[in-house]
């Protein structure tokens, strides 16, 4: 994975030996005897893996975990054994395993004689769950929660703030504040959204996250997941649509904002593709933010393209692209020294880039670009928060 570089040098970031406290959710296994409630054991996963990122806890991405299992060969749904659970963990260089289970109990046939209930319970749903220290292969104690199938969602919250008070109770709001800022999600929304996670067919995929957003328009998560669909199709209005929909208390919202203004970048609104960058590199000052800003700044002519650049370049000044992106503000801004300069890191980096080399030509007889001819700016893709926040961690775990 690759990690950005918090604003400081490579040779003081690969200097960071320790590692962060990380933790690996498992998907819970399903003791009861219907396999068609096999998704559960996903949605508690997902479910406490993002309440806890949420609250400061880095727990390591479901992509880790499905990569982790592939090599292992363990299958997804399986009910492991304890030892699969710590090589699960291991792999992954987990400090903490959680896991756990679910029975469920289906609710008694109503009297033939008497009146259907219309909003009966199909029955009770309990969760168990425990927290494995890798470092010290000591298990804690085992906590549990019960009620009906209906309030999946409120199950799940109260499991996820047990988990959290277990790894890090400094870090765990009051109980009754966690539960206030976990919105109700409808269960038929909630089954449609991780069947869809688990489906290996993209059109299902898009269905059922369609379908899972229809059923509750409150529900962030589908809304994330379908922007990112359309944003890989290159249907930029699309996903600009979905991720716009994407709420603040959801976990994925910085990542959300990072894409929408990617979306409307390539739209035209540069203003707009700004705005969201501005609010991601607010709380996460990531290289590749600085660089789409500055990219954004450049196109609505705005001086503080060039701040943005040099961010990037101090967090990175190993990647070409953002020595490219600087030389072109300075050069339309009639910087001709400073233009030729950064163009020279880029050729120093990659010498067969014929579009700097190009350009360089130019700059050196200070030749002005030509107007609708301006280089475009080089744009970065791929968001690492997580990367981003575990050297963050490592950093703070090596001053300490």
């Amino acid at each position: 994975m690759r990690r950005p570089f918090l604003l400081l040098s490579p040779i003081l970031a690969c200097a960071c030996i320790l590692h962060a406290e990380t933790v690996l959710v498992i998907p819970f296994f399903n003791h009861s005897k219907s396999a068609n409630l096999d998704w559960i054991g996903e949605s508690l996963a997902e479910t406490v893996r993002e309440s806890l990122d949420s609250e400061g806890v880095l727990a390591l991405d479901r992509e880790d975990r499905l990569e982790a299992f592939r090599r292992l060969s363990l299958r997804p749904n399986a009910v492991l054994t304890l030892a699969s659970i710590i090589k699960a963990g291991e792999s992954l260089d987990a400090s903490e395993v959680i896991y756990g289970s679910y029975d469920f109990t289906p609710a008694a046939p109503a009297p033939p004689a008497a009146p259907a209930a219309p909003a009966a319970s199909r029955g009770t749903l309990r969760i168990s769950a425990r927290v494995l220290n890798l470092k010290r292969l000591k298990q804690e104690p085992e906590f549990a929660e019960s009620g009906p199938l209906e309030d999946l969602a409120a199950l799940e919250a109260r499991i996820s703030w047990q988990s959290l008070e277990s790894l890090a109770p400094r870090k765990a709001p009051p109980e009754n504040e966690f539960m206030r800022d976990r919105p109700h999600v409808r269960l038929d929304a909630l089954e449609s959204y991780i069947r869809g996670l688990l489906s290996a067919d993209p059109e299902q995929r898009h269905r059922l996250f369609t379908q899972a957003a229809r059923l509750d328009p409150n529900y962030s998560q589908p809304c994330f997941q379908l922007g990112k669909s359309y944003w890989r199709r290159k249907d930029y209005r699309g996903a600009a649509g979905w991720l716009e929909r994407v709420g603040r208390n959801d976990p994925r919202y910085r990542e959300a904002q990072f894409f929408l203004g990617l979306c409307k970048y390539q739209t035209g609104d540069y203003a707009a593709a700004g705005k969201c960058f501005e609010t991601v590199a607010a709380s996460v000052p990531l290289n590749e933010v600085y660089n789409d800003l500055g990219a954004a700044q450049a196109r609505s002519n705005l001086p503080a393209a060039i701040d943005s650049f040099r961010k990037a370049i101090e967090g990175d000044s190993g990647d070409p692209d953002y020595h490219f992106n600087l030389a072109c503000v300075l050069w339309k801004s009639g910087q001709y020294q400073p233009a030729a300069d950064s163009l020279r890191a880029v050729l120093e980096r990659n010498p067969n880039d014929d579009e700097a080399a190009g350009m360089l030509r130019l700059v050196e007889r200070h030749q002005p670009p030509r107007p609708g001819a301006e280089p475009r700016e080089r744009l970065k893709t791929d968001y690492e928060e997580t990367a981003f926040r575990q050297l963050k961690a490592e950093l703070e775990s090596k001053k300490n």
